[in-house]
């Protein structure tokens, strides 16, 4: 049984999740898709909170589907119950599988840390971290740019909605 999500960590992960679906959609990069999508990798499945796959990997996806292949994006938003996993093993295996970028949301701080994969050594580098104050560029979406107060705001994620739909 899943463990129990807060209100502010639900609200995040919608935000998030209407913004890139919607875009990734429209401009037709791929997919996206939510906890409860698969990801199978050597050494653990996860369910991340929200998941990109360019074209290169979802035009070979099915409807009959369960299980998916490291992302392109992973979005973790953290929790008390789920940070240590969020920064430790899971931090560790989706380097290790090429996940090319990694946000963890920081629902509590209304933070992001932005990391990018380094392919030469499967790890990943911190890029940016970011506040309510600042901007927020995908390395990974083309084109994908969101204040960071999207995600923590209703509102500002409608008006943000309505601008990436008129791009």
């Amino acid at each position: 049984m899943h463990s129990l999500a807060l209100r502010r960590h639900l609200s995040a992960t919608e935000n998030v999740t209407n913004l890139l679906r919607n875009y990734v959609h429209l401009h037709e990069l791929g997919e996206v898709d939510t906890e409860k999508a698969m990801v199978s990798l050597t050494r653990n499945d996860y369910e991340p909170d929200v998941c990109f796959w360019g074209t290169e990997k979802s035009q070979h996806f099915t409807d009959e589907q369960a299980q998916h292949p490291a992302p392109d994006l992973v979005v973790e938003v953290l929790s008390k119950s789920t940070e240590k996993t969020d920064r430790g093993v899971k931090f560790k295996d989706y380097a290790a599988h090429g996940v090319r970028e990694y946000w963890l949301v920081d629902p509590r701080r209304h933070t992001v840390e932005q990391y990018q994969l380094d392919a030469e050594f499967m790890a990943f580098e911190l890029v940016n971290k970011l506040t309510v104050k600042d901007s927020l560029t995908s390395l990974t979406v083309a084109g994908f740019q969101i204040p960071v107060r999207a995600i923590f705001d209703k509102t500002v994620n409608l008006e943000t909605l309505g601008k990436l739909l008129t791009r």
